[in-house]
């Protein structure tokens, strides 16, 4: 019973960690996700500042997971190439060695001590303030968990060899012993099976950083080898099992996503296994550098309870300097050969061709433990501009019909049709996507944003609605050989081309900050499409009572489609800059 107890005190403090991890994640992002979006999407091909935005992302997020799906998300929408992911990613891989050297600095001072105090801190900015403040109050209450969890964890994990002294849960405690001396019994190949358990160990938890909090942990209560060196040792070999345990997650964020996304979860996997297993070649000669410094650290980083128990700090100073120098050396030879990883990755992923649906399908891509929440606003954005694109397209299509009574366009019509649909499926799964980043807890600002992109997709899909009835009463003129007078089709040619010049600035301008002269010039084409509707229609009224008034209805059916649609343009337009201003 004790020891089911004990297992459930692991669990919990490793609940408040993971869960100090989330608060903190999602706190920075709503203070300074702009900034990263900003950041990653401005690099621009240089490698030193991609690994440096990974490095800085990574860091404020502690998840190089969290870093690396939303890469993968940015490369989904085209906001990064291939190569500019992969310096990134071996930023990312940088970041992740903070929570090492936090872990082993544990025995140096009381984590509760400071962990309560920054809570203290956080707690009533983040339930006083409001906007900005509020969203750092809650990254302060995350920080002050995340130290908390490490606390509880240290004190939750017990001391192995002093346990079975002491006659604690001895018979449970002398199983996980005897257990780990068979692993232990086989030399090198010992560290191959501690390095599965890395990798095993980062899937159960999904996060590198627990896994390393736990891993140090258990090294430094003699969970590994009484002997502090060969614990050490061990410690090193689970976290290079952790490092490839974290790229499934972004392996598995890549399922349905472009093949350069793909490519951009995969370069990640190559990385880490290139990197561990040139470690594994110079695995004993390094673990015994490494010890060797960590010999040497200066008294000031060593409690005096540490030296005297086990060598506490050795072995958690060595495994965060391990961690950290295997990081630096393989970010900096790779960084040299990334042309040629980017080439390997594109031979292992090639270039398929994806339907129509695959392309406009849109995918929510997060994590369990530290969700994107406002980052994957991005993907959105990137959505709606298709989606804005492809109404463009089916214009184009209509007036490739209208244009050519002769000839048999039946094919085109079914197109189009299916274009139709496709615009159908695309507003139902971008305002799905919107509807679920709103229910993150984000910024009243990206709530606004939400909110008016899906307005905006409302519009464009009225757009093509439109398109779509123009398309059919242009079918009903051909199939019943109704012809309009050259005055007709010119009137309409008119009203197209007003209604086609509105569609491409919706879509030069959509979600960007709008000049005023773009704005007053719609709303003078609106003003012009008005006047020329009603001009129209009333000539056509006039015509229906000397004329045919089935071909009159008909003209008029098409001035009042082309007249909605720019309506819609205009709308969206001012939806745009309503979102701007705010």
């Amino acid at each position: 019973m004790a020891a089911f107890t004990q297992i459930l005190g692991i669990l919990g403090a490793l609940g408040v960690f993971l869960f100090g991890m989330k608060v903190m994640s999602e706190g920075v992002q709503k203070f300074a996700g702009a900034k990263m979006r900003s950041a990653l999407s401005s690099i621009t091909g240089n490698r030193l500042k991609g690994v440096f935005t990974g490095l800085v992302t990574t860091g404020l997020v502690q998840s190089s997971s969290a870093t690396t799906v939303l890469v993968v998300s940015f490369v989904n929408v085209g906001l990064l190439t291939l190569v500019e992911s992969i310096g990134v990613i071996m930023g990312a891989n940088l970041g992740t060695t903070i929570t090492a050297w936090i872990v082993a600095t544990i025995g140096k001072f009381s984590l509760t001590k400071i962990a309560i105090p920054i809570i203290g801190i956080g707690f009533p900015i983040f339930f006083a303030g409001r906007g900005r403040a509020k969203s750092i109050g809650e990254f302060i209450v995350g920080f002050g968990l995340l130290f908390l969890g490490l606390s509880l964890l240290k004190d939750a994990v017990p001391d192995l060899k002093s346990g079975i002294v002491k006659g604690q849960d001895a018979g449970a405690m002398e199983t996980i012993q005897n257990l780990i001396k068979f692993i232990g019994g086989y030399g090198y190949f010992s560290y191959i099976l501690f390095m599965i358990g890395g990798i095993i160990l980062t899937l159960v938890v999904q996060s590198s950083s627990a896994a390393m909090a736990i891993t140090i942990t258990c090294a430094i209560n003699g969970w590994f080898s009484p002997d502090p060196y060969e614990s050490f040792r061990i410690s090193a070999a689970v976290v290079l099992g952790e490092n490839i345990g974290t790229t499934v997650t972004a392996w598995l964020a890549s399922f349905g996503a472009s093949t350069e996304a793909k490519r951009a979860a995969r370069a990640h996997f190559l990385f880490n296994v290139i990197g561990t297993v040139w470690m594994l070649v110079v695995f004993v000669g390094f673990t015994a550098m490494v010890w060797e410094i960590a010999q040497h650290l200066p008294e000031s980083l060593k409690s005096e309870k540490a030296n005297k128990n086990f060598g506490k700090s050795e072995v958690a100073f060595a495994t965060a300097i391990f961690h950290t120098t295997f990081n630096l050396i393989n970010v900096g030879v790779l960084i040299w050969f990334v042309p040629q990883i980017a080439r390997t990755v594109e031979k292992w992923v090639p270039q398929k061709e994806d339907s129509d649906e695959n392309q406009n399908r849109l995918r929510y891509i997060s994590q369990n433990l530290v969700d994107l929440g406002e980052l994957n606003i991005a993907e959105a954005e990137d959505a709606v501009r298709k989606m804005s694109s492809h109404c463009n397209k089916m214009f184009e299509g209509f007036m490739k019909v209208f244009d050519n009574p002769a000839a048999d366009l039946s094919s085109e019509v079914s197109r189009l049709k299916n274009m139709e649909e496709e615009a159908d499926l695309m507003m139902q799964d971008i305002t799905e996507y919107l509807v679920r980043c709103a229910a993150r807890d984000v910024t009243e600002q990206h709530a606004l944003n939400i909110a008016n992109m899906i307005r905006v997709v409302g519009e464009i899909e009225e757009c093509t609605d439109c398109i779509y009835r123009l398309v059919k009463l242009t079918e009903r003129k051909y199939n019943k050989g109704h012809k309009f007078s050259q005055h007709q089709k010119d009137r309409i040619g008119e009203m197209t081309e007003l209604v086609s010049q509105a569609l491409r600035a919706v879509d030069n301008s959509l979600l960007n900050e709008i000049p005023a002269e773009v704005l007053t010039s719609l709303q003078a084409l609106k003003k012009q499409t008005n006047q020329m509707h009603k001009t129209f229609n009333k000539a056509s009224l006039k015509r229906m009572a000397e004329g045919d008034i089935r071909v009159e209805m008909l003209y008029s059916d098409i001035n009042n489609q082309l007249k909605a649609m720019n309506k819609h343009a205009l709308q969206i337009m001012e939806i745009s800059v309503t979102a701007t201003m705010e």
